[in-house]
């Protein structure tokens, strides 16, 4: 009776091991995107109307008062086209129609690639693409500091 408690343990070590196999960390499921509680596949039902009411405002103000002649362009490639959509239009906001098409926008030296996810409804397209670049600064140069003026001049 003695031999057998130890092969299979106390009853205090089976609720340890218990207690340890539920704290294992198990795998996570991958959460659905949902905009606004809405699921993608209930998003891309939607009329272009219905979807405008859930873009935030200043893309709903961009619909609503008309794209201009080259923002209508890119919206329509971006709507058929199943290649790299090349653009310099930065101020064209995302649509649920848009998501999974790849978009080469211009940050005014070239042309940065992205595709367009879930999240990325209701943001401009030259949100992802930054034109800005950090200033790399050197040492300081001659006579920039009190020090330089004794450094020597080869």
């Amino acid at each position: 009776m003695a031999r057998k408690s130890i092969i299979q343990g106390s009853a205090k070590a089976s609720r340890r091991r218990e207690r340890k196999k539920a704290s294992e960390i198990q795998a996570r499921r991958k959460r659905e995107f949902l905009y606004r509680g809405l699921t993608m596949e209930e998003l891309k039902e939607l009329s272009f109307d219905e979807v405008l009411e859930l873009l935030p405002s200043r893309a709903r103000r961009t619909y609503i008062r008309g794209l201009n002649s080259e923002q209508e362009k890119v919206y329509e490639a971006l709507r058929t086209s199943e290649e790299v959509v090349r653009t310099h239009r930065r101020d064209l906001p995302i649509v649920p129609e848009f998501v999974g098409k790849t978009v080469a926008v211009y940050n005014g030296k070239e042309f940065k690639e992205f595709e367009i996810k879930p999240e990325m409804i209701g943001c401009f397209l030259g949100e992802f693409v930054v034109n800005r670049k950090t200033p790399q600064h050197s040492g300081p140069g001659v006579g920039a500091t009190r020090s330089s003026k004794f450094m020597p001049l080869k």
